[in-house]
């Protein structure tokens, strides 16, 4: 499943003390933010065959620590609610409950999933919790008993995302289709559909009860640059979404803060498979036209001489409006700060990180050196590393710098031909190509420059095509479909290729296509020449058919025409071969009586 892939790491709820996550190794890692120490490793005994998958916190609760005594005011205050249980899915199909505070496993919940749980959610108010997976069932888990209180089968694909509502009266499950079930009857409340891949997350972006419109809840799903929102609605007119937050990579990691009413904002933390992290922040009042650019994109990069950019883990927003918390690094270490400042467009943090992999518990294993807290990130968003101090950032102009390329420097850097395709080719020469061709492609549609869109088209290599597709923005999308389509229509050697660039198109971007509002209108040329040529087929075909019917004939008869021609010839030859042989016997014998 590709849940598996995604390494979990999760922050605690509300203070953020803790951060959670599962490393390559299938250890169990509780790391303390305030301190940036390791708190807790545990290792599950199957960890090598029941890799785990998922991770939740459950609720916060007040503990009863030690004997109880009258405690004052000031201590009374300190007397807070705190995380403590884990929920961790597993690959062998079984749920481990892991306590912080206990430092072990509290009870294992078996024998009800017979595949891998890709998901699990808790109960914001009983002990309950939800587990879905690859057998396609949801089971509620009685924690008090530790036994299944109740399994349904809820889709006919594995079941990749869960969510409780903020009243628990509701779940969303999602598979390709999003559903909205009564936990009290099990029943399905609503459906929605608008993903062409599986969804892998699902979050209520709103505490509001569904009577009144004022409910709403977020889906992201895979290998999709879109965030959709979704209504639910009294009159079950909730088919399409009502909002989308655009991404400049697959969703990986979402931390929200919902709105309590109209008045409030919604917040918004997205950590990208590119490593980006992406924040919104929207009142949701009813649909949106245009989708939503995030308000502040955070990057990071190390300091080298070419600095390499480092991947963000996870997120979590603070109480304070402008703060959000950090996981940045590997799995097996990371590096956890918080960014007070997150005002600006663009921010890009450069870290230098010296880490000697010790993991034993409560000692200081990072070091993190800040050297600039925010640069300003020109181009295209996720395409160029950032830039570090000033003497690195001189040393780099020696470089080759693709942000810096004139656009004549740019169309002489292309390979149209297969001379960078040699297997000795490094990949910085392909990647450079690539980031190239995004650059010029963008710019040629927004000039309308026929030169340079002639020299982008020109490409064969799909991998070119595919990357350059990927790595374009949003906006750019739709006027390069339409370029697309005007090319279609012209040369069959050029239509050939434009193929291959809006079969890419189509891939990458068919959740941003589809969330347009006048689609139709926008893509109905394409539409119409697509049916003309469907329609064309039939006839193509036959006619096809034929021709080869003819052409094999044709071939027949000329084979049999020179068989019977070299048969000719060969008894031809066999009939002058005897008066041959009888001249070259008599003529020695002849000449003695001819003297």
């Amino acid at each position: 499943m590709h849940v598996a892939s995604r390494l979990p790491c999760v922050f605690s709820p509300k203070s953020r003390q803790y951060l959670a996550l599962c490393a390559q190794d299938g250890r169990l890692r509780v790391w303390n933010t305030d301190s940036k120490t390791l708190h807790q490793e545990y290792v599950p005994s199957a960890h090598l065959s029941a890799t785990c998958t998922c991770i939740a916190w459950g609720p916060c609760r007040t503990l009863k620590e030690g004997p109880q005594r009258k405690k004052r005011k000031s201590e009374a205050v300190q007397a807070e609610e705190r995380a403590d249980l884990l929920a961790m899915g597993t690959a062998a199909g079984s749920v481990l409950i892991y306590s912080t505070v206990k430092g072990a496993l509290h009870c294992t919940l078996d024998g009800g999933h017979t595949g891998g749980v890709n998901c699990v959610q808790w109960h914001p108010k009983d002990s309950l919790l939800y587990s879905g997976s690859d057998d396609t069932n949801i089971i509620e888990w009685d924690l008090q008993s530790g036994k299944t209180r109740s399994v349904w089968k809820a889709d006919r694909a594995a079941i990749t995302g869960l969510c409780v509502s903020p009243d628990g009266k509701l779940l969303l499950s999602a598979a390709y289709v999003i559903k909205l079930w009564n936990l009290e009857t099990k029943e399905i409340y609503r459906k929605f559909t608008g993903h062409s891949t599986a969804v892998t997350t699902l979050c209520f972006a709103t505490t509001r009860p569904p009577d009144g419109n004022g409910l709403y809840f977020l889906s992201g799903a895979a290998h999709d640059r879109l965030l959709s929102v979704w209504q639910v609605r009294d009159d079950g007119r909730d088919k399409n979404s009502v909002v989308s937050f655009t991404l400049t990579d697959e969703p990986q990691h979402i931390n929200l803060i919902p709105s309590n009413s109209k008045n409030e904002a919604v917040r918004l933390a997205v950590v990208c498979k590119d490593g980006q992290l992406h924040l919104f922040e929207h009142f949701l009042n009813g649909p949106c036209k245009k989708p939503l650019s995030p308000s502040c994109t955070v990057q990071l990069s190390d300091t080298k001489d070419s600095p390499a950019p480092i991947p963000l883990l996870a997120a979590a927003l603070a109480t304070e409006t402008r703060t959000v918390m950090l996981a940045y690094g590997n799995h097996l270490q990371p590096v956890m700060e918080r960014a007070l400042n997150t005002s600006e467009r663009h921010i890009c943090l450069t870290r230098d990180v010296f880490t000697n992999l010790s993991l034993s518990t409560e000692t200081n294993v990072s070091k993190v050196t800040v050297h600039i807290s925010k640069v300003l990130v020109p181009g295209l968003p996720g395409h160029q590393a950032p830039k570090g101090s000033s003497q690195a950032s001189e040393k780099r102009k020696k470089d080759i710098d693709t942000k810096e390329m004139s656009i004549a420097e740019r169309l002489g850097e292309i390979d149209l031909a297969t001379g960078s395709s040699d297997k000795g080719a490094p990949k910085s020469t392909a990647s450079l190509q690539t980031d190239n061709f995004a650059v010029l492609l963008v710019q040629g549609l927004e000039s309308n420059d026929a030169n340079i869109l002639n020299k982008v088209f020109q490409t064969r290599k799909e991998i070119v095509i595919k990357k350059t597709v990927a790595r374009i923005p949003l906006s750019a999308v739709l006027p390069l479909v339409e370029e697309i389509t005007k090319r279609l229509q012209g040369h069959p050697f050029s239509a050939k290729l434009m193929v291959q660039w809006l079969k890419a198109v189509i891939t990458h971007h068919t959740s941003y296509l589809a969330s347009l509002p006048d689609l139709v209108t926008q893509l109905g040329v394409l539409y119409h020449m697509s049916e003309n040529r469907v329609k064309l087929l039939p006839k193509l075909t036959k006619l096809h058919g034929k021709l080869f019917l003819l052409t094999t004939q044709v071939n027949s008869v000329v084979s049999v025409m020179d068989v019977d021609h070299a048969a000719k010839l060969v008894y031809e030859e066999g009939k002058c071969l005897p008066v041959f042989l009888l001249s070259v016997v008599l003529n020695p014998v002849c000449a003695p009586l001819q003297g």
